[in-house]
């Protein structure tokens, strides 16, 4: 077991490892420390007019099936959005006498028939993007069935799409290979084949079949069956996928690639393949160094997290005009409009938390873009320097407080802009994670946390609860307030120390303000101080910061000359303040006002309400009778209500703590179900 606090070499003490594919230290460039989020983000934003996804009634008619099975049998060229041909969907009706099927499909598009187990449909009813089509005869409860759905049209290119256009073909710049290519988050799939949009019915397998002309290569999900000729100078490009997949991840890439094959090797896995389609091999000139880092990163995940999730199949790259520095974690084959070290580990990192383990609902993005962003901070202290991977996270804190407001949470899932916001969902989202890595002070739970979420949820979805319930069991403790504060919460605290030296005695006092005090008027942490000292010498130490105003006494004979405030920059904090006052010692320090709060009911249940809470907001902390604190959540006025559904029956003391200081407590009893 290893402390991750005292410096930023140790805190990535598992990123040394001789099995990694043998690459030089890496010199970070200023686009390194930036970090891929602007890029990725980029690359999913545009002035949509409208969301795409189904209407409510619509998305009901949907609930009514669970898709098992995806086959897109599709002719594409590298020229043009014309797209045209029949998917298969295999599903299992989830009630009795499934009477018609409810699917999405762009409106432009034409259906020429839908077919189900082998009938045809007699009709259907289309509204803008939500088709409805009558069976000929009603599928029963859990039964399986097929239905083939034939259709043609061009794809709309006026970005109505949230990312642009969800199938796209232009020519890439310098290059001059003209590419068509999917991107279809998050809610635009149905723009070039007809699907049902919802994450949390993943397809357990899937197929993507491509005829085109024989010069082009395809670029898709799984592994390439066959290449089979067909007639008029076309080839079929045969791809399938055995592991589970969400609709948004389905890929296509069209192009006269040149091949490239690299393998990773990690341990206690099999050598997996990395098939990269580059525009030419003046692309592949170009990036090959950047491409060939792609090994490295594999193996180093792999055991870190567990071992790269589709490794029975393969992982790879199609080129797209996309920007740059930009690119989509297309499961197993990512797209990408160049390859830059940061990008390149942010798109891979999505294979594990964002394709394996997908977000159940976009309010959840973090999830996905958050971790996504975190493996580049971890790549870049495995394979460049520690100076970087601070430097990256300086960068990422810096972006995050220059606007207070917002929070990680993503309130507004229409607004696409706030789902992929680079500053909440991608660099915040990575502050939250390795702020839970400094709260376990041990990188084995950290990371075994994240072994344990991905062995968890492996080919489903799930939200930020399910982690914190992973990251609960290892902390040993509730973690209700951490997630109140940094994913639901808005804003970052500011520590103002003040210190003093007599005799052998240290005293230090921490101050903290908050940045946006009506939403979260507290954030409880810990934070680490670095007392340095005239000898040259230093010594770091944990504060508990649980009220605004909290100190401590230490015994101390070197002279003490400078504190530093979170030296490591584990937490999300502004720049604080560190002063001597001569005057300090703990001896004198102003009493805590408390008083007796009132709540009702008493025994209590589900819920204890509290009467006369004075502010707007209040942090909550619930200790038992040895001691132990239970529970921890902001509570709000008017009504403020404590949730007290995980707590076991018995005797309680509740200590609620406002923001000016005041502390008000009560003994309340939780009684059994």
């Amino acid at each position: 077991m290893s402390r991750v606090f005292a410096a930023l070499a140790t805190g990535l003490l598992l990123l040394g490892h001789a099995s990694l594919a043998q690459l030089p230290t890496y010199q970070a460039r200023p686009a390194d420390i930036l970090g891929a989020a602007e890029g990725c983000a980029q690359a999913r934003i545009s002035d949509a007019g409208r969301v795409a996804y189904a209407s409510l009634n619509h998305r009901q008619r949907m609930a009514r099936y669970d898709v098992s099975f995806y086959k897109l049998d599709i002719s594409l060229e590298n020229n043009s959005r014309n797209v045209a041909g029949a998917v298969r969907i295999k599903a299992r009706s989830l009630t009795s006498g499934l009477d018609s099927l409810a699917f999405e499909l762009y409106p432009t598009l034409v259906i020429d028939s839908v077919v189900v187990d082998g009938r045809k449909s007699p009709g259907w009813r289309r509204a803008a993007g939500d088709v409805t089509a009558a069976l000929q005869q009603p599928v029963g409860n859990q039964v399986f069935f097929n239905a083939l759905i034939y259709y043609r049209g061009t794809a709309p290119n006026g970005n109505s799409a949230a990312i642009g256009n969800a199938l796209n073909s232009a020519v890439a710049p310098t290059y001059g290979v003209s590419t068509t290519w999917s991107l279809s988050e998050p809610y635009n799939a149905y723009e070039w084949f007809p699907c049902k949009q919802v994450l949390t019915d993943k397809a357990d397998s899937s197929e993507v079949w491509v005829t085109t002309s024989a010069i082009n290569k395809v670029g898709s999900n799984g592994l390439l069956q066959a290449v089979t000729p067909q007639p008029n100078g076309k080839v079929r490009y045969e791809w399938k996928s055995k592991y589970p997949i969400d609709y948004y991840l389905i890929s296509v890439a069209v192009a006269p690639y040149v091949e490239y094959v690299n393998y990773a090797n990690p341990v206690g896995g099999p050598r997996i393949p990395i098939v990269n389609y580059l525009y030419n091999q003046a692309a592949l000139t170009t990036y090959r160094t950047e491409i060939d880092r792609t090994p490295g990163f594999i193996e180093n995940y792999s055991r870190l997290v567990g071992l790269y999730p589709f490794a029975k199949e393969k992982y790879g790259h199609s080129m797209a005009p996309i920007g740059t520095g930009s690119g989509m974690e297309h499961q197993t084959m990512t797209t990408q409009g160049g390859f830059n070290f940061t990008l390149t580990a942010h798109e891979l990192f999505h294979q594990w938390f964002g394709d394996n383990v997908t977000c159940g609902a976009w309010e959840d993005i973090w999830l996905n873009e958050g971790f996504a962003s975190y493996g580049e901070y971890i790549s870049l202290g495995q394979f460049s320097t520690a100076q970087a991977a601070r430097q990256w996270m300086d960068q990422a804190h810096a972006s995050v407080m220059t606007i207070p407001s917002g929070s990680v949470f993503v309130s507004d899932t229409s607004d696409v802009n706030r789902i992929f916001s680079s500053r909440l969902s991608y660099k915040k989202g990575a502050a939250l994670i390795h702020m839970l890595r400094y709260l376990l002070t041990d990188d084995e739970k950290f990371f075994r946390a994240l072994k344990t979420y991905q062995t968890t949820y492996a080919g489903r979805t799930a939200r930020t609860r399910d982690l914190q319930r992973i990251f609960e069991a290892e902390a040993g403790v509730s973690l209700q307030y951490f997630f109140d504060q940094w994913f639901r919460g808005q804003g970052y605290p500011t520590f103002a120390v003040r210190w003093n030296q007599v005799g052998q005695t240290v005293y230090l006092q921490s101050t903290e303000s908050v940045s946006m005090p009506t939403v979260t008027p507290f954030f409880n942490t810990e934070v680490d101080l670095r007392l340095e000292f005239t000898d040259g010498t230093s010594r770091t130490v944990r504060l508990r910061q649980d009220q605004p105003v909290t100190g401590l006494g230490l015994t101390e004979s070197r002279i003490l000359s400078n504190i530093v405030i979170d030296p490591d920059q584990w937490i999300l904090n502004g720049a604080g303040s560190v002063a001597r006052d001569n005057g300090l010692v703990l001896a004198t320090k102003n009493a805590v006002t408390v008083t007796t709060l009132h709540v009702y009911p008493n025994p209590c249940l589900h819920q204890l309400r509290i009467t006369d809470l004075k502010l707007s907001r209040a942090q909550a902390e619930v200790v038992d009778a040895t001691g132990r604190v239970v529970l921890r959540q902001v509570v709000t006025a008017p009504a403020p209500v404590l949730d007290t559904r995980t707590l076991a029956p018995g005797i309680y003391h509740l200590r609620l703590t406002s923001p000016d200081g005041s502390v008000a407590r009560a003994r309340f009893v939780r009684a059994s179900d």
